[in-house]
């Protein structure tokens, strides 16, 4: 029996994200993974997820910057879908990867209402704001989802709390 596991991602998926993927696969197991266009980032959370990461200079440079332009969120998405297509064939997974609109969480919904789903996996970075008040993408979809949603943090083997 196949089974259809959904992947929001906010970054390309990389070596230690996809050995955690092929360990929650079956046999026939496809991968539907979506990358939002990321043009409404929230600074000071940004500011201070950085802090809590104790990467000072990070943090200086993403507020100094500021919103990315169209333009650069749109790029970024794409070179994210690429390297996270090049990623899962490369493994030998199969799946589909495609770029969704900036709110993540509620194209991961619109996704499981369209598409038959059996769990959902959210993979972050650590972000100490969201993840201490279950505001992050993982619990937002919890509540939203009728189906199991694993939280990791990317590069690792680290499970958030959701």
């Amino acid at each position: 029996m196949s089974e259809t596991i959904v992947v929001l991602t906010e970054e390309p998926l990389n070596d230690a994200d996809l050995r955690n993927l092929e360990l929650l696969a079956t046999e026939g197991t496809q991968f539907s993974v979506l990358i939002p266009e990321d043009t409404k980032r929230n600074l000071v959370l940004d500011f201070l997820d950085n802090l809590s990461l104790l990467d000072v200079a990070q943090a200086f440079r993403e507020l100094l910057h500021g919103q990315p332009s169209p333009e650069e969120a749109k790029t970024e998405a794409e070179e994210a879908k690429r390297l996270s297509v090049q990623a899962l064939q490369g493994r030998g997974l199969q799946g589909t990867v495609e770029i969704v609109d900036d709110d993540g969480v509620s194209a991961l919904v619109d996704y499981v209402e369209r598409h038959p789903a059996d769990r959902a996996v959210v993979i972050t970075t650590p972000h100490a704001v969201a993840d201490t008040f279950h505001t992050d993408w993982a619990n937002r979809a919890q509540d939203k989802l009728g189906i199991p949603v694993l939280h990791l943090y990317s590069g690792s083997g680290y499970i958030g709390d959701s």
